[in-house]
């Protein structure tokens, strides 16, 4: 009898697993070429301004009487692209998500058609009242330099494709809610496309909360190194960095190290780089050289992991030498800590007689990590009049 129960339990136990299986225990994150063929109980949703609350078959309803696109659409009425797009006005903060729920985005596309550093996009996870996010769009993508300076980028986290078609691949896990908004701070309305792309699933009980934090100086005073981020505690990992550097001056700008301090370093870091282009996976100045008008040259690259773009202002009286943009993501080499974490980078050139010289130049940069909840308060965006690029 004890032999027969025992077989009974057993055959129990595989039809429960086989049914799991069937039914898709598979959480439908962490996605790879390697696992995309298992079946997964997560819900795709999808919001834009055809479908605002993401709702399954709420997709493409908006009338003629209130859609942004009616009239191009007045000849074929509802279901015709009636309202692909929102406008922002200035001062207005729009909500471009809400979503009840546990889950995690996994995609976000969109062309903000306006100045990138006069909108600024925030995220908020389950409820909380300061974003985890807070960037001006632009940089936000790895494309600092606003319209018409759009980098194209083709990375595992960020993809920049002509002209200004944004798209964001981070994993943003919630538990229970997530709102994400685009403040309007220029004197000019937004025209914004834009989707993002989630599922509605299960949510690992170690997962922890993206973040991004955007830092920039007109100028670097001399003798200060440029603060990345500060000020972070609780434990997570970081994960990418992106820089914008306005160079000022002519020749080469990058020998400056990149330091990261972790779990109460003080006076100096844990891992220290050995230069700019370095950190960001280059060598040798970008291969830089010299043109027939004798300006700087460099060799852009675009990779899964690593990029450098510049553009060159040939403005008879430029405010920039070189317009500047760099990205890393920690994608396979995350740098964990338990406590805190600070980067800073130097800004550094060369003198004559081989020495390096400070360099004041402008930078921005945007940091990109996860942390268990709550986070610090970040340091204020400044106003547009302080970030806006005139070209």
């Amino acid at each position: 009898m004890k032999t027969k129960a025992t077989l009974i339990i057993v055959v129990l136990l595989i039809a429960v697993f086989a049914s799991a299986q069937k039914a898709g225990n598979f959480n439908g994150m962490d996605l790879n070429m390697g696992n995309l063929y298992r079946l997964s109980n997560a819900e795709s949703r999808s919001i834009s301004p055809e479908n605002f609350t993401g709702e399954k078959g709420k997709g493409g309803m908006a009338t003629l009487e209130e859609g942004s696109a009616a009239r191009a659409a007045r000849e074929l009425g509802q279901g015709w692209k009636v309202n692909p797009y929102v406008l922002i006005e200035p001062g207005e903060t729009f909500v471009l998500a809400e979503i009840e729920g546990e889950g995690v985005i996994q995609h976000i596309w969109m062309t903000p058609a306006g100045d990138y550093r006069g909108n600024v996009i925030r995220f908020y996870w389950d409820g909380e009242e300061t974003p985890s996010v807070e960037v001006p769009v632009g940089d936000f993508f790895a494309s600092g330099w606003g319209s018409g300076y759009e980098p194209q980028i083709n990375s595992f986290a960020i993809c920049v494709n002509p002209r200004s078609g944004f798209n964001s691949y981070w994993q943003m896990p919630f538990r229970n809610k997530c709102k994400i908004t685009m403040e309007n701070t220029d004197q000019k309305g937004l025209r914004l496309y834009y989707q993002i792309d989630y599922s509605l699933t299960d949510v690992p009980e170690d997962a922890a909360y993206f973040h991004a934090q955007f830092r920039h100086v007109d100028a670097l005073p001399e003798g200060e190194v440029f603060t990345i981020l500060d000020d972070i505690k609780g434990a997570g990992q970081f994960v990418g960095m992106y820089l914008a550097r306005g160079a000022f001056n002519s020749g080469w700008f990058g020998e400056g190290e990149v330091k990261f301090f972790i779990d109460g370093d003080s006076e100096f870091p844990t891992i220290c780089g050995t230069g700019e282009e370095d950190y960001f996976c280059g060598s040798y100045g970008y291969n830089d050289r010299r043109n027939e008008y004798d300006y700087e040259v460099y060799t852009p690259f675009s990779g899964p992991y690593t990029g450098f773009h510049y553009f060159r202002d040939l403005r008879k009286r430029p405010k920039y030498r070189s317009m500047i943009g760099q990205y890393r993501w920690h994608v396979m080499d995350p740098v964990r800590f338990k406590e805190d974490i600070r980067i800073t980078i130097q800004s550094l050139g060369w003198k004559s007689e081989g020495r390096y010289k400070q360099l004041e130049d402008e930078l921005s940069s945007v940091a990109y990590w996860y942390q268990s909840e709550p986070h610090q308060t970040f340091p204020e965006v400044q106003a547009f009049e302080e970030l806006e690029i005139t070209k």
